[in-house]
């Protein structure tokens, strides 16, 4: 597939259609801009990103950044907008089968009937809200993975936020039995449940969702917007200007020439 490059990481140029028709099986990550600001400075992320199968670009600010770039994105395929696309793209199709795992005590189990409801038939077959750490508990983890494989779903999406989601997919991800595609998808139970609202389309089409949610959760998330924010605009300038380094690019002293690591040799 074609590859647009941000910063360390190369995101798929792939239509939300065209993604639905190649997607059989794989690891689905959807990078944002507080995706590529962790990918500065966290290894273990770093390390994570490498197993996604499909890098999908979250962001309207991605998206028009790509074209600052002079390589444009086709489609911003964010993963609250990509998940219920999914399910309904499913729909009639008896082998997907979904484990929703995230979201707040009650919440997941409220999005699992409201899908199924939108549906029409059983496609979320199991729920599961863990609980806060989760991730730094061995034995938990192995009764989680145990209620996933029980429950013959053969799709699992993951909602506890980045890198913890991402990062507990790429761990355990052969330790599943049924799970075909693994899908990271943030806040998404939330949205489904109606836990909590989503911007206006508009708002996200024009790209200022973030100050939408920002507005709402601002003890959250302030520091990931007001913070973050414009550290990564200064890191895009210079990859506009060539001088971008990858940060866990070690063995090279050379600035960002837009190549990958594969081309560097």
């Amino acid at each position: 597939m074609n590859k647009v490059k941000l910063l360390n990481i190369s995101i798929d140029n792939i239509s939300q259609a065209e993604f639905f028709e190649k997607c059989k099986s794989g690891v689905v990550f959807t990078p944002n801009v507080d995706h590529l600001m962790k990918l500065q400075s966290d290894p273990e992320f770093v390390n994570t990103y490498k197993d996604a199968t499909y890098k999908l670009c979250d962001s309207k600010i991605l998206f028009f950044i790509s074209r600052f770039l002079g390589t444009p994105i086709k489609e911003k395929i964010s993963g609250s907008d990509l998940f219920p696309a999914f399910y309904q793209y499913h729909k009639d199709n008896e082998d997907i089968k979904i484990f929703l795992l995230g979201a707040r005590v009650g919440v997941a189990l409220k999005a699992q009937e409201k899908i199924n409801a939108q549906v029409g038939r059983t496609m979320i077959v199991g729920a599961h809200s863990p609980s806060f750490g989760f991730e730094k508990n061995e034995e938990e983890c192995a009764k989680i993975i145990e209620l996933i494989n029980q429950s013959g779903a053969t799709v699992l999406a993951v909602g506890v936020g980045a890198p913890k989601q991402e990062n507990f997919i790429s761990k355990y991800k052969d330790q599943f039995t049924n799970i075909k595609i693994f899908l990271a998808i943030g806040a998404t139970i939330d949205f489904e449940a109606g836990n909590i609202k989503r911007a206006p389309k508009w708002i996200s089409e024009i790209g200022m969702e973030w100050l939408y949610r920002l507005l709402a959760e601002p003890k959250r998330l302030w520091k990931r917007y007001l913070v973050h924010g414009p550290s990564f605009f200064w890191l895009i300038l210079k990859q506009k200007l060539n001088f971008y380094v990858d940060p866990f690019n070690s063995d090279y002293s050379e600035p960002y020439k837009g190549v990958t690591r594969e081309e560097m040799g």
